[in-house]
């Protein structure tokens, strides 16, 4: 807080800021207010180039947890040996916002989480198509994904060795028949259909969280009845998106861009979460997901921030007569932060043309690098 204390203005006064943090800065609030910003975001022409919102990508960002606590867990792969961490799962959009985020202790796995991520988030974007990295890639995940009509699209990394399943065994796939060596049982999904239903029902109305549900589908590892029919239905929905991935490059583009782009919001959060060593010191759950929340809500400001100037800067250059291809657009990105004040002293006073409603004047590229 010491950075952005001033007391010469009332509303940045030592009392106020800690009033404020006691009383606004929450997982709820901070939720909402990410909605807002999102909200805003989409409506923003540039965003158009972007993406529509129909697809989304979730993934993992490790923290160390130096601190005792039990909301964290051991992983040498992410952690090292002897230390714990948790991972803060979130979900962008292809127009660079974020739209949710959810806290993980280190030990439990990203995929029982990739739905609840999407079906929580509050903001106006519904995304209706998911990717994520193999990790995240189980059949369980896609059939409960196919259920609730959504099309998970994960980047395999073994993809070449994937086996497809075939319903019917006497079908000719043609070169993809040595890959269709296993069959679905549609016996175990149609005599378990009426609680593979309900299960759906329970997700759709948000009775039950997802994680809880692929928890009590396959307790200690062995599935249950109701889950081997679900994971049925998933190696149905995995082998028919297989399919789609081996023939389609543009699908396997389409992927690979988002994900990378989700890489790089991370490289963002790095740069912003700094503070103690880039470790998440919170002892108990609450603190770690108002830490975290304002971490996504700070990725947030500084995505819309960028978008806002970068049109600016679009129009202006058009208005002077240069072209601006439409394909160069649509790969520029909002999460560049070369301008971005991390360290130091903040300053909160306004340029006489904001106080106004106005956006600041934009600089030519000979001029020195403004900062936010």
């Amino acid at each position: 807080m010491e950075p952005i204390v001033h007391d010469g203005v009332k509303a940045l006064s030592r009392d106020r800021l800690f009033w404020v943090e006691q009383n606004y800065l929450r997982a709820s609030t901070l939720i909402l207010a990410n909605a807002r910003l999102v909200d805003f975001h989409t409506h923003l022409a540039l965003v158009r180039a972007w993406g529509g919102g129909e697809l989304a990508s979730a993934d993992g960002l490790r923290f160390i947890t130096p601190i005792r606590t039990l909301n964290s867990g051991p992983n040498p792969k992410y952690f090292g040996a002897r230390r714990l961490g948790t991972t803060f799962y979130n979900f962008l959009s292809d127009q660079f916002s974020g739209l949710h985020g959810i806290l993980i202790p280190g030990t439990q796995r990203d995929s029982f989480h990739i739905l609840d991520g999407l079906m929580e988030q509050e903001t106006s974007l519904r995304p209706t198509e998911i990717t994520s990295d193999t990790h995240g890639a189980s059949e369980m995940v896609f059939g409960l994904f196919r259920l609730l009509g959504y099309q998970f699209s994960p980047r395999l990394a073994d993809a070449g060795s994937a086996t497809l399943y075939r319903v019917d065994p006497t079908a000719d796939y043609g070169p993809l028949n040595p890959l269709t060596r296993e069959r679905i049982n549609l016996k175990q999904i149609t005599a378990n259909w009426d609680d593979v239903l309900r299960v759906a029902g329970s997700l759709h109305s948000g009775t039950i969280k997802a994680s809880e549900v692929m928890r009590d589908l396959a307790p200690g590892g062995r599935p249950t009845p109701t889950g081997k029919a679900i994971m049925e239905i998933g190696r149905l929905d995995r082998s028919a998106y297989l399919s789609t991935y081996f023939a389609d490059e543009l699908l396997r583009r389409r992927v690979n861009t988002q994900l990378n782009r989700q890489e790089s919001r991370h490289n963002l959060a790095r740069k912003i979460f700094h503070g103690q060593k880039g470790e998440l010191r919170a002892a108990y759950r609450e603190g770690q997901e108002d830490a975290l929340g304002a971490l996504g809500l700070m990725l947030n400001i500084v995505v819309l921030w960028n978008t806002v100037y970068m049109q600016r800067i679009i129009e202006e250059m058009r208005a002077e007569g240069h072209h601006v291809r439409d394909e160069d657009i649509a790969r520029l990105t909002p999460l560049k932060f070369a301008h971005v004040n991390f360290h130091g002293r903040y300053s909160f006073a306004l340029p006489a043309e904001v106080e106004g409603g106005q956006l600041r004047a934009t600089r030519k590229p000979a001029d020195t690098t403004a900062t936010i």
